[in-house]
């Protein structure tokens, strides 16, 4: 099994909540395509990066994981480009990882 984890953000970047819909969206396509989704929204996760002007840069992030048979690499990386438009940033970050179903 894969664990596909997808880090959205809660913020544009004048610091304004996207909406609701653009969440209520993501869960609904990977529900439909892949069966289920769990969204971890109450506690959003801080993250931290340096910008190539070396000042650092702050993101609220909410988890979206899906557990898959296989990872389609091409699927994910065109869903990618969809979430980065739709959410107006330069890169969303989407992991796989190996997991054993205990």
């Amino acid at each position: 099994m894969r664990l596909i984890q997808i880090l959205l953000p809660l913020y544009d970047n004048a610091g304004r909540s996207f909406p609701k819909c653009l969440v209520d969206q993501v869960r609904r396509e990977l529900t439909d395509t892949f069966g289920g989704v769990t969204l971890y929204l109450r506690s959003p996760a801080v993250g931290a990066w340096e910008s190539e002007s070396g000042a650092v840069c702050r993101d609220d992030v909410i988890l979206v994981e899906v557990m898959v048979e296989a990872a389609d690499a091409t699927w994910w990386s065109t869903y990618r480009q969809e979430l980065e438009r739709r959410f107006s940033q330069d890169k969303i970050v989407i992991r796989a990882s190996d997991v054993d179903i205990l």
